[in-house]
């Protein structure tokens, strides 16, 4: 989809969107933020038309929507707005089923079909089905929204703030689930937000926007925050920019420390010959079935006996796909001065991949403040 010189003035001469130029890549989720009165959801709301553009083009594939029957577009673009927009008088299913039913489907695909989708945005079709709007939390009602947007599986979804009313617990909930769901569908979307983090967190591509409809900058998240174009874009992303930026970095392997591995009925010499090898002053510890045991330090492995009885419980994982927010976050928590880093995938089941750590790891050198407090910390802890 395409925005060729759309730009949208009103009839008392106000500019609402000025010579809006963006492509919106076929499964991809593009995030339109900025402050209020940008032009952000103007512009959504012109690829529907439900409001009409004063110039320029906006293509849907080789279509140009402002060619195309208002009505008839609208049927092929899921929309999902803020008040979820449920009818209150029909159950889920009816709600669901609403584009199918103007589409002239049959009653079985359209049954099987709001059935799969109601299992994919994790709503019991059997508990919730015959419920009615104001019969489901908040949460419920924007996840049956959803499900309403994607019913006809259109190839565009417009989303207009769709998490901003909920509290921040559910809001961050139904991020996580809408991710997970676009890896299964891989709509091309296009959403709008006021928040910077949440643009960051589900963006493909954020398009930042100041008044007037002007776009600062359309680019990457990590590109984003790593190079803001303009002033206005790196007021609005924030002094802690560098702290966002982590969210969307993930972990790179070859920035991983490589510590010896000893398994849990190795021998406490065993385990000092590992760490001599290496010069090491840790080893990492697994169980018979390759699985992420614990650690043993230099100090520990000393006398007789095996790794079991002088070894401790590692608590500090993240896996292999986490981001350094992520793994930042579950050094804090734990008071950990690194973590392991996991592969999850069915046939390495918590294999170990590498550890993280405090001195290695480049972004989090970028935060040497509080890296030293961790570093400060007693061997027992930080290890």
């Amino acid at each position: 989809m395409r925005l060729e010189g759309v730009s949208k003035v009103y009839p008392d001469g106000t500019t609402a969107v000025r010579e809006l130029d963006l492509t919106f890549a076929a499964g991809e989720l593009t995030v339109l933020v900025g402050p209020s009165g940008c032009g952000k959801t103007t512009t959504m709301k012109m690829i529907n038309r439900i409001i009409e553009p004063t110039t320029g083009r906006i293509l849907l594939g080789a279509d140009d929507v402002t060619r195309v029957d208002p009505v008839q577009l609208r049927r092929r673009i899921g929309y999902v707005i803020q008040s979820v927009g449920l009818f209150p008088h029909q159950t889920v299913r009816r709600n669901v089923a609403t584009v199918p039913r103007l589409l002239g489907w049959d009653k079985a695909r359209t049954r099987d079909r709001v059935e799969e989708l109601l299992e994919l945005v994790g709503l019991d079709p059997a508990t919730f089905g015959d419920r009615y709007p104001h019969q489901l939390s908040g949460g419920q009602r924007q996840r049956a929204g959803v499900a309403r947007a994607l019913a006809a599986d259109p190839p565009v979804l417009l989303m207009d703030e769709p998490f901003s009313a909920v509290d921040p617990i559910v809001r961050e909930r139904l991020q996580s689930e809408f991710l997970r769901l676009q890896e299964t569908v891989r709509k091309t979307i296009v959403f709008v937000t006021h928040d910077i983090e949440e643009a960051v967190r589900l963006g493909d591509r954020i398009a930042v926007m100041s008044q007037g409809g002007t776009v600062e900058q359309f680019a990457p998240p990590a590109e984003l925050l790593g190079a803001p174009a303009t002033p206005f874009v790196a007021d609005f992303v924030g002094a802690d920019r560098g702290l966002k930026r982590l969210a969307v970095t993930g972990i790179d392997l070859a920035d991983l420390e490589q510590p010896p591995v000893v398994h849990v009925d190795d021998s406490l010499a065993d385990a000092r010959a590992a760490l001599e090898r290496v010069g090491a002053r840790w080893a990492v510890v697994l169980d018979d079935q390759q699985r992420l045991n614990g650690w043993i330090s230099a100090e520990r492995a000393v006398g007789a006996g095996t790794v079991r009885q002088a070894g401790k419980r590692m608590e500090a994982w993240v896996p292999i796909d986490a981001t350094l927010k992520t793994a930042f976050a579950t050094m804090l928590q734990l008071e950990a001065g690194w973590v392991a880093v996991l592969d999850e995938r069915p046939a390495q089941a918590r294999e170990l991949v590498a550890g993280l750590s405090t001195s290695t790891s480049a972004a989090l050198r970028e935060l040497k403040a509080t890296v030293a407090v961790l570093r400060s910390a007693d061997d027992e802890t930080s290890a």
